[in-house]
């Protein structure tokens, strides 16, 4: 039951992230947003997210972690049902970044709950098994999820779904988690703070890069900006008694081959699920509820990955999965750059998206067990927050990078395809380009399909370099194997 509930919030946290994927078409329609703003919905969530992990970590070690847990749980809970009341963008975004905060506390204490719950060996094993699987394909479930909200209801239920979920989480927490042993300790919030902020203008930067250009002054000063902040918070942490980010768990080369691995795998399914959405919906015509049931076969296939890996983990140890894992992930990003105008789901979508969810699979159990690998009890918060984090960020920063070749490419595949709308255009075409500057009908599927493509190559890319750290960085000991066994392990404190 512990775990039912831990995992039952992770679930709603991640799912979050892609429930609001399946709407993003019906939110643009409703507020106006453009298709490179849009991006905002999933960034000023995964922001704050990824930027706060750390603080929500370390929250749960200082203060005891069933009680940050229930407080993260009910701010995420009102976060969602402002924004299902939203009425413009603002409003949104605003709503978004606090189910961020939300998220960010309650994450990381549910990771670190399972260390200090289940004992070290297969039990743990096939607890970070359930845990990690919930990661991976929560994100599809979420697809389906959102679809049927989207069909039958509106957009608004995307968020407001959250609310009774959560409030049961909250209420079943007291009776079937234990509280944990509190660390003394301070908070770094200025740590937070200039993680947080330097990643937000490093991803506006990209963002804006696709909006505007790279020679825009305002572009080019929020990357100046971002790259300043981010150096004061590495100097800030290198001098801190007790920093938001542990750095000395970036020494042990296994920890921070594995964090470089889950940026780049983040990039990439970021990536994945929010540009094959829209390329779903727009282009192959799928209803939101069709596009749900289209992506339903990720989950299945990442957890029969997941479940390969954790069963097979004691006998090989993670590196053969961490590398096969992103190698599958690769080929099947880069059979997703040959989609174009013609092509069908089950032609060009379906075997690509079931490659890519089985490597994901054995990714997510890998690295889960390796970050949390040998860290003391104390540091467990920090540590599981640290992997959020990299998760997190690395999605965020990914996708406003992916949307930079994605506005790119598009951008110059208009400038082909508008001189032949001209030509061929009916009058009521022409007057629906004008009021909106969006190309209509076949015009706007080669734009769309050409920018979705570009996007893809780059997310391939990502995942190809995850396979070289691994290769490279990963080196598994005989005492990981013996951990991983539970062999001469007592409980958990």
């Amino acid at each position: 039951m512990a775990l039912l509930v831990i995992a039952s919030c992770q679930l709603m946290v991640v799912l979050d992230i892609t429930i609001v994927n399946i709407a993003l078409p019906d939110i643009q329609r409703s507020l106006d947003f453009s298709t490179t703003s849009l991006a905002w919905v999933v960034n000023a969530y995964t922001l704050t997210f990824g930027g706060l992990l750390l603080l929500g970590g370390r929250a749960g070690d200082i203060l005891g972690r069933r009680r940050v847990f229930i407080w993260g749980v009910l701010l995420f809970v009102l976060a969602s049902l402002l924004g299902g009341l939203a009425q413009n963008e603002a409003q949104l975004l605003a709503a978004r970044a606090l189910q961020g905060v939300g998220g960010a506390i309650a994450s990381p204490t549910s990771l670190a709950l399972i260390s200090t719950t289940f004992r070290e060996g297969p039990e743990r094993n096939r607890a970070f098994g359930v845990f990690a699987a919930v990661s991976a394909g929560g994100g599809a479930i979420g697809l389906l999820a959102g679809g049927i909200l989207v069909e039958y209801l509106n957009w608004r239920w995307v968020l407001f779904v959250n609310v009774p979920i959560g409030l049961l989480i909250a209420a079943a927490t007291p009776r079937w988690i234990r509280e944990s042993e509190r660390h003394p300790g301070h908070f770094d919030i200025i740590g937070a703070l200039t993680s947080t902020v330097g990643m937000v203008l490093l991803v506006y930067g990209f963002i804006r890069a696709a909006q505007e250009g790279w020679r825009d002054p305002l572009t080019l000063a929020s990357f100046g900006a971002a790259v300043v902040i981010l150096a004061g918070f590495i100097f800030i942490e290198r001098r801190s008694r007790q920093p938001i980010t542990p750095l000395h768990m970036f020494a042990d080369r296994n920890r921070a081959g594995t964090y470089g691995i889950m940026l780049c795998l983040a990039a990439a399914i970021f990536g994945m699920f929010f540009f094959l959405t829209l390329f779903v919906q727009n282009v192959l015509n799928f209803s939101p509820l069709a596009t749900g049931f289209a992506f339903l076969p990720v989950s299945a296939v990442i957890a029969v990955g997941a479940g390969l890996a954790s069963r097979f983990l004691p006998v090989y140890g993670p590196k053969p999965f961490m590398v096969v894992g992103a190698i599958l992930a690769a080929a099947g990003l880069a059979w997703l750059t040959l989609t174009d105008v013609h092509s069908t789901y089950a032609g060009s979508v379906l075997g690509p998206i079931l490659v890519f969810s089985l490597g994901m699979g054995m990714e997510f159990v890998s690295l889960t067990l390796m970050a949390l690998s040998d860290v003391p009890v104390q540091e467990t918060g920090a540590a599981s927050g640290l992997l959020n984090a990299t998760q997190q960020v690395g999605g965020s920063l990914g996708l406003s990078i992916l949307v930079t070749m994605f506005g790119t490419a598009s951008t110059n595949e208009a400038e082909k395809q508008v001189p032949r709308f001209l030509e061929q255009a009916t009058p009521a075409e022409l007057l629906q380009f004008k009021r909106t500057g969006q190309l209509p009908g076949h015009w706007g599927d080669e734009v769309l399909t050409a920018g979705v493509s570009a996007a893809f190559v780059v997310a391939a890319i990502f995942t190809a370099v995850a396979a070289l750290i691994a290769v490279l960085a990963i080196q598994v000991r005989p005492s990981d194997l013996e951990r991983l066994k539970g062999d001469g392990v007592s409980s958990p404190p």
